[in-house]
């Protein structure tokens, strides 16, 4: 599948400011060592993925790395274990396709006994309409769904692991979304689908961390910084504003730093997520056609 690089969306993560929100913080947890932790990290073969897997393997951690190409993927495995401080394993799996979700879910909890962090880092930006495999909007289905469905899938081995950490990589340019066009079919709106797939993401942080919150699982949001100098922004001719060493930074905070589960993060502080995160019903009709989309029950 061809994906086309939206230069739009770009745009927009600059501009977007936050209301005020109206969830309290959870409780805290303490700073988590990676030494012989489990770390997997979505779309970790390029970018700021990739630096967030060395990193965390630079820590002593066991990396799954994750992405669709497999020579790049064992490229990052090949340093990871060079480095001799951490290992790795790549797997190859398509976002864009549940059912290749589920599998690597699977194959996750048969090939590990634990499962320490999650980083949902994988996702996209297409300028014009395209469908998943399964028919969804390609943001809603590769940004969110496949990391709701992965995290789902995999939450007994996060649980049974605690204290352990889900961590979503969203963005500033979280915007609404419209549940009576969630797939955006209605003209002219294609330019929508990176905003609402990125709120998305913000309200499931909300939602899961409230659900986890005597499991002694962290689960955090953040924009890790705004147009980072990766392959995906050279392609698109944008000037970059910050590097990837900004923004693994502020990701590397939230796996192991003190942070607050349910808060979402614009780098290493807590922001403000846009209203529409702050409502329960919102969270909960998102939830339900999530659980719907993606067959769970």
């Amino acid at each position: 599948m061809k994906l086309l690089v939206s230069v739009i969306a770009a745009a927009v993560v600059v501009s977007t400011v936050f209301p005020a929100p109206r969830v309290a913080a959870q409780a805290s947890l303490e700073g988590m060592p990676l030494k012989g932790k489990v770390v997997m990290v979505t779309g970790s073969t390029d970018g700021l993925g990739r630096e967030v897997a060395l990193r965390s393997a630079a820590l002593g951690a066991n990396v799954i790395v994750h992405g669709r190409n497999q020579e790049r993927g064992q490229a990052v495995v090949s340093e990871i274990t060079n480095g001799g401080k951490g290992s790795a394993r790549f797997y190859a799996a398509d976002f864009a396709s549940l059912a290749e979700v589920r599998t690597l879910a699977q194959t996750i909890a048969r090939d590990y006994e634990r499962l320490d962090v999650l980083v949902n880092n994988a996702g996209i930006w297409v300028k014009e309409r395209q469908v998943s495999k399964d028919g969804h909007e390609l943001h809603f289905a590769v940004n969110y769904l496949a990391g709701f469905l992965l995290t789902r899938a995999l939450l007994p081995k996060i649980v049974a692991s605690a204290p352990s950490r889900v961590v979503n990589v969203s963005s500033r340019s979280a915007a609404p979304i419209d549940f009576d066009d969630v797939m955006l079919e209605r003209p002219g709106r294609a330019g929508l689908g990176y905003g609402q797939s990125k709120l998305a993401q913000i309200l499931f942080t909300i939602d899961l961390a409230a659900e986890l919150k005597d499991k002694k699982v962290t689960v955090t949001a953040l924009h890790p910084a705004t147009m980072m100098d990766t392959t995906l922004v050279r392609q698109l001719g944008v000037r970059a504003i910050s590097t990837v060493d900004q923004g693994a930074t502020a990701v590397m905070h939230q796996i192991t730093g003190d942070v607050q589960s349910g808060q979402f993060y614009n780098g290493q502080a807590i922001d403000r997520p846009s209203e529409q995160a702050n409502d329960a019903a919102t969270r909960a009709r998102l939830r339900q056609l999530s659980m719907q989309l993606t067959g769970l029950k």
